[in-house]
């Protein structure tokens, strides 16, 4: 009963934030429906497209969500239930809400142009490039990071023998199973995008042809596997976002991540009448507490809390989707608060779900049972309808851990391409459209495709590193990238006459938790080379942390000036 408690309270009062919080910003900012988006008057068939708000939603719902509600909730619920339950719900209404909803206001006024330009706008060209550095640092570890969760949850494990199955398998495993859908997921999205917008399928018509073959791929996915090792799904997984960032949205972007929302939202209802079915037949136990204790193995609760849930209360990677992909593709500025503001909301709501899930294995789940957050995602909901091993238990397992693999790709790619935009950007002068405007070394650099391979490159190396080494960075980059975009867009409000004070204090909540947690890990690791037992995963984590910290701090004196010179004038 506890669980369902939880759920009725978090959907209650997410709904409340979104009719009433997220109305009223939309009235300070002054949404405009009859103005013209970028998607119409930038229109260029490659970036800038026109996606139906539905279409749009799933994109960017897709794109924002992959692997990360899942995983910050899951590791941050040793902390007990209440701390995360508060975070993801006030997190999601009045931090990230607001940073998803003004970013993509302020892009759509900037041209559809990315939160470096909105920096460049209110605070000039130094702090655009400083923003750029630090954002590109940041795409790193989501691409080092989802590779790491999706390559995990593809390969196929070594027999005693250490060799490895590779091509088609019949009877496959839970992750030959998701290997296969996966890829004919890839096959199915570019047929509906030549469907919609080559052969001139309705959206409707379509959806229903999709849906129809999502279910025809399932089944054949759970009878006819393919199986490879990780190393090979490493290099499978760079050779395909490097390839889905570069072609038009239309052809693979807009398709895929529409069609996978479905599977979100069926992962979300399967959850939800889970959640209903235990708590009326009693044959699962939520064992999670309410609170264990302000410090555990992942530190103190302040700032590993708000570091850890991530992408269920407020992200930065949110910030970066909604300037770089979902801001072009904006068919009307009413769609912004549904799209910006709402999809956060539905974020926190499956943060919870997350929560709930793993409070339904947490013995299993503190004792190592589970090799990933993931799985114990999908553990946590199967045992809400069967026990352990039964038919549907198994079903309802292979599907969940195949729809967190179908997110964690969608964030990949999305992440890519925005990568491609920002590295092209940071080399370009003033005046200069693309890189064939650059000279010398600078075309060479602001080249797409040099972007794209060095970024694909070095994400996918640091993708073969373990989970833990790079999800507590990423948390910490990420959520420090929430707060330099709220400041970016405060600062812009306030150069544009609008109201900006509900920023305030989400901003500096942000910078100051981030900034805490980067300064404990350079100090960590410093205690590990002092008694000479670093690896080189130390290194790395200690070099990213400081760079990060640097960075942001040059960051928030230019942004200080900035303030300061808007209260002056």
């Amino acid at each position: 009963m506890t669980a369902l408690l939880i759920i009725i309270a978090a959907i209650i009062c997410l709904l409340i934030g979104y009719v009433t919080y997220g109305s009223w910003l939309a009235k300070q900012w002054g949404i405009d429906p009859k103005k013209e988006t970028p998607a119409h008057y930038m229109r260029d068939g490659v970036d800038y497209v026109a996606a139906p708000p539905a279409v749009l939603m799933g994109h960017h719902f897709s794109s924002i969500a992959g692997a990360g509600p899942i995983n910050g909730p899951i590791q941050a619920a040793i902390f007990g239930w209440v701390p995360v339950f508060l975070w993801c719900v006030i997190g999601g209404i009045f931090f990230g809400g607001l940073q998803d909803f003004g970013s993509l206001f302020a892009s759509i006024r900037h041209n559809g142009k990315s939160v470096g330009e909105i920096i460049k706008d209110s605070m000039g060209g130094r702090a655009q490039k400083l923003f750029i550095i630090f954002a590109l640092l940041v795409l790193l570890l989501v691409i080092a990071s989802f590779v790491n969760v999706v390559a995990g949850t593809f390969f196929t494990l070594p027999d005693d023998s250490g060799n490895t199955d590779f091509g088609f398998v019949t009877d496959p495993t839970g992750n030959q199973t998701t290997a296969m859908v996966s890829i004919l997921f890839i096959i199915l999205a570019v047929f509906y995008g030549l469907m919609t917008n080559k052969y001139g399928v309705k959206t409707k018509t379509a959806t229903v042809i999709g849906i129809i073959a999502i279910v025809c791929i399932l089944i054949l996915g759970m009878n006819v596997g393919f199986a490879m090792g990780r190393v090979g799904w490493i290099v499978f997984i760079g050779c395909y976002i490097a390839i889905a960032s570069m072609i038009p949205v239309w052809i693979l972007l807009q398709p895929r991540d529409y069609l996978s929302s479905f599977l979100l939202y069926a992962m979300m209802i399967i959850a939800i009448a889970g959640i209903v079915l235990s708590a009326i037949t009693g044959n699962a136990e939520f064992q999670l507490p309410a609170f264990t204790g302000w410090s555990n193995d992942l530190g103190m609760l302040f700032p590993m809390l708000f570091i850890t849930v991530a992408c269920g209360a407020c992200s930065g990677f949110h910030s970066l989707i909604a300037t770089g992909t979902s801001s072009k593709q904006l068919d009307n500025e009413a769609h912004a608060k549904p799209i910006g503001y709402g999809s956060m909301l539905i974020e926190s709501a499956l943060g919870i779900i997350s929560l709930i899930a793993v409070g339904f294995v947490f013995s299993k789940y503190t004792a190592g049972e589970f090799g990933s957050p993931s799985a114990a995602f999908a553990g946590g909901i199967g045992v809400m309808f069967g026990t352990e091993g039964t038919n549907i238990y198994n079903t309802i397992y292979a599907l969940l851990t195949l729809a967190v693999s179908v997110f964690a790709l969608t964030s990949l790619d999305t992440g890519t391409r925005l990568s491609r935009f920002m590295f092209t950007e940071l080399f370009l002068k003033e005046g200069e459209s693309s890189y064939k405007d650059a000279k010398g070394i600078r075309r060479v650099l602001a080249y797409p495709w040099f972007g794209t391979v060095l970024m694909v490159t070095v994400g996918c190396i640091l993708g073969g590193l373990q989970l833990s080494q790079i999800w507590s960075l990423f948390g910490a980059a990420n959520q420090l990238l929430a707060g330099l975009a709220l400041m970016a867009v405060c600062a812009w409000l306030g150069e544009a006459g609008k109201n900006n004070k509900m920023f305030y204090v989400p901003m500096v909540f942000m910078l100051a938790a981030t900034l805490t947690s980067l300064i404990i890990t350079i100090k960590n690791k410093l205690v590990v080379f002092a008694a000479g037992g670093s690896v080189w995963g130390d290194w790395f984590q200690f070099i990213f942390a400081l760079a990060m910290t640097i960075l942001a701090i040059f960051l928030i004196i230019e942004s200080v000036n900035t303030f300061r010179r808007n209260k002056a004038a």
